[in-house]
């Protein structure tokens, strides 16, 4: 398999990825964090983190602080698996451009 055909498709999307960073990076962000960081619309991040959700590489907290809801999220095994192999594939591929 070419380093190519490594890298997964649920990473393509710049948000995504974003996501994915950030979460890893951080173990756990909310909502209006990642909203934040990302600089995308509310509507624009739920549709990124309900495809992340249905892949399973993300899950969901939700929990009240004070008496405000807060949704917050972090990655799953498979998840960092995952990201950890597409980010592999980019290095590879960018180790073969050098050679």
């Amino acid at each position: 398999m070419t380093a190519i055909e490594n890298l997964d498709k649920a990473f393509e999307s710049r948000v995504r990825l974003g996501i994915m960073s950030v979460l890893t990076a951080s173990g756990q962000s909310d909502f209006n964090t990642l909203k934040g960081m990302l600089g995308v619309s509310d509507g624009n991040l739920a549709s990124h983190i309900r495809a992340l959700e249905e892949l399973g590489y993300i899950e969901t907290q939700k929990q009240f602080i004070g008496r405000k809801p807060n949704t917050s999220y972090s990655v799953t095994d498979a998840g960092r698996k995952a990201f950890s192999a597409h980010i592999e594939a980019l290095s590879s591929l960018l180790n073969l451009k050098q050679q």
